[in-house]
Order: structure tokens, then C-alpha cells, then sequence
């Protein structure tokens, strides 16, 4: 079958399969020349703010698009990076406050600097970009390459060497403000930030062996683990599992360590509602509730308990700016054909409605089919 024939298929047979979506969906990419989409925060050349975009990859450049409506328009170009010639840095960590960046530099020396909504997510863009890249020519890029599962501390290399490294004003890793469960962490660093800069320095050329590091450097008391995550990751009895490559486990200089005071922002999210486990998280498209307008946020949806929280992509800032409980919400897919009532806009395609306890409607949209669908049946688990 060809692909449209497989998804008439679906529609005859009412299979709703999420991996099935997913291979027609990819498919048809491929039929069309595209190797990946989605969005990606890109900062400006000019002004250095940054700006959701809708990124589109094929074989030779990687092209991006202006998100009006919550969705690419293609009358909405904004601009290509060709990648013939092209370098690219994962982890990259020019970017204190973002440690989801990807670098991409042409061989005309033009700087593009590109964020994902998770580590899984930075990583798939990147595997995509290489293997377009080196498709092209000759391998040119930084991405570490995994070897076996074996690691050896090099005999040219010390535990002390690393945190002179660390230290270090111009190439150290600097510490900022965390917040994980409702208190505020000063002059700390997550575990997959640690895990990025160890790579990026090629003290580990995998993953695997930078966790093992850190481990170490925890065990010689150089790091301390603080906040719950982190610190009850410690117990365990293996010394590769005792350091958390993860986003939100927080983690200090043992000399500097200290914690602040409560997280009072504007939006009042207390500690029980932040310390669910991370089950889900993207980039969707949400309407506003005053203006109606469409803009991208990153959703991060947690159980135990059950919240789903939003952020804001362009600002520096990791807080969420709105968020609800999960608890007696309804939810549900809105029709493809015309705009639905409640939304303003030209909207077609992808959307979903939430209603909570206190009868507030929010109106999402997801790049794709099977996008929504993965979100719908992840908050129907929660609720």
C-alpha cells in the first residue's frame, strides 16, 4: 500500500494504533523529502532574543518557518541553513539558563543557535542533523560517538583536574538559581547539565561514562546532591546509578552549598504540585485566554500528583507561567473539520480541549495526528 492508502485504511478500519500512525506519518515524510519536523526555540541574529519556530529537515539544508495560528505557514519563510560544510556542537553550553541548545555553524562561519523541549528531544534533532550532514561529505561533527560500556578513569587525568576544570571563570560550568519542589537553589546545576559539559569537554565521550565521573566526583565529596531527587538517588548501591542524568536533579559545589527560601513568583506553585515525576513534555501550540492569540509553549506534564504545567520558551527564565491540576479534568480531541467553537482563528487540524475542576477551557494544538493523540491518552491516564 502506499501510505495514503494505508491511512485511508486506518480511517476504514478505525485503527487509531499510535506506532501505526507514526509509520504512515513518517512515510510520508520521507515521500516528500523531509527527515524531520517540529519545533525548536531559535535565537535572533540581530537582536539575541529568542523565538519558536517550526524547523523543517531534508537532505541539504534545514529550513524555518514563522508559527502563526499555532501552526507553520508556509507563506511564513523565514530562513534556511544549508548544511553542506556544516559543523554542529551537542551539548552545547554557551547558554547558562539553556542547556537544551544545539550550534550550528556554516561554512560561511554563521552562528545558529537552536533549543529542544527535553534531552531526548535535543538529542533526536541532532542524530538527524549529523546524519544529514555526513551524508553530504565527510563527517564534520562534534557529536561523541558511543563506545562499549566500559569505562576507564584516563591515567592522564585527575578527579582534582576536573574541578580546577570546573572552576575555571572563562570554560568552567557556572552555577545558577534552580527551583525544584517549591525552594529556590542558588549557585546550582542540574545533573544533565553536568552530564553535557563533561562531554563537551571530552573528559567522557559518552553519556554513560560522564555519569560514572560524576559519581566519583560525589563519592571524593567535590559535588553534593541537593533536593530530593538527587539526594535519594544516593542510596543506591551501584555507583553509576547514585548520579542522575537528569534536568531535575539539582546538584552544588560541596564548598558553596546552600538553600534559599521559598519560590514565591507571580504564579503561587507550592511544593506539592512541582514534585511530580516529569511523565511528558513537548512544544505545543496553547490559545490565550484574554486575546485569543496562539502561542508556543513547552508543556511538562507530571503524576504523582497529577499537574500540567506550561512554559514560556523565549524567556530565560525556568519557571512555568500557568499550570492546573489534573484531578476531575475532561479531556478531549476537537474536529478536524473548521474552526470549533471557542477558538479564534483560522485553526485547522491537531486540537484538543481541556476542561478543569474549575470549568477554565484550554484550547492546545499538536504538530500532527499521533502527537495528539500521545498527549490525550498520557493525561487520560492522570485524570
Amino acid at each position: 500500500y502506499t501510505c495514503r492508502e494505508s491511512l485511508k485504511l486506518v480511517r476504514i478500519r478505525k485503527h487509531t494504533g499510535i506506532q501505526f500512525i507514526h509509520f504512515c506519518l513518517a512515510k510520508m515524510q520521507q515521500e516528500n523529502g523531509i527527515l524531520r519536523e517540529g519545533f525548536l526555540v531559535k535565537r535572533g541574529h540581530v537582536i539575541h532574543n529568542w523565538k519558536a519556530r517550526w524547523f523543517v529537515l531534508q537532505a541539504n539544508k534545514l529550513v524555518y518557518y514563522k508559527v502563526e495560528g499555532g501552526k507553520r505557514k508556509d507563506s511564513c519563510h523565514k530562513g534556511k541553513i544549508l548544511l553542506d560544510g556544516c559543523t554542529i556542537t551537542c551539548p552545547c553550553l554557551n547558554y547558562e539558563t539553556r542547556p537544551l541548545v544545539i550550534k550550528l555553524k556554516t561554512k560561511t562561519c554563521t552562528e545558529y543557535f537552536l533549543e529542544a523541549c527535553s534531552r531526548e528531544d535535543r538529542d533526536a534533532w541532532a542524530a538527524s542533523i549529523t546524519e544529514a550532514i555526513q551524508s553530504l561529505g565527510p563527517q564534520q561533527s562534534q557529536q561523541q560517538s558511543p563506545r562499549g560500556h566500559s569505562f576507564k578513569m584516563p591515567t592522564n587525568i585527575s578527579l582534582n583536574h576536573i574541578v580546577d576544570k570546573m572552576h575555571d571563570s572563562s570554560s568552567g560550568i557556572k552555577p545558577i538559581t534552580n527551583v525544584e519542589q517549591g525552594s529556590t537553589y542558588k549557585e546550582s546545576f542540574t545533573g544533565s547539565s553536568l552530564v553535557d559539559w563533561l562531554v563537551s569537554w571530552n573528559f567522557a565521550t559518552a553519556r554513560f561514562e560522564a555519569v560514572t565521573l560524576m559519581s566519583m566526583l560525589m563519592e571524593e565529596n567535590f559535588i553534593k546532591p541537593i533536593g530530593t531527587r538527587s539526594t535519594e538517588a544516593t542510596r543506591n548501591v551501584d555507583l553509576a546509578e547514585q548520579f542522575l542524568d537528569d534536568s531535575t536533579a539539582l546538584y552544588t559545589f560541596a564548598e558553596s552549598f546552600k538553600k534559599k527560601g521559598s519560590f514565591k513568583e507571580e504564579i503561587q506553585l507550592n511544593a506539592v504540585e512541582m514534585s511530580g515525576i516529569i511523565e511528558k513534555q513537548g512544544y505545543l501550540a496553547k490559545q490565550g485566554h484574554k486575546r485569543k492569540n496562539w502561542k508556543v509553549r513547552r508543556f511538562v506534564l507530571r503524576a504523582d500528583p497529577a499537574f500540567l504545567h506550561y512554559y514560556d520558551p523565549t524567556k530565560d527564565e525556568n519557571r512555568p507561567v500557568g499550570g492546573f491540576s489534573l484531578r476531575g479534568c475532561l479531556i478531549s480531541a476537537l474536529e478536524d473539520n473548521g474552526v470549533p467553537c471557542g477558538v479564534k482563528g483560522n485553526v485547522q487540524g491537531n486540537l484538543f480541549k481541556i476542561i478543569t475542576q474549575k470549568d477554565i477551557h484550554y484550547y492546545i494544538q499538536a504538530s500532527s495526528k499521533a502527537e495528539r493523540v500521545e498527549w490525550i491518552e498520557a493525561i487520560k491516564r492522570l485524570t
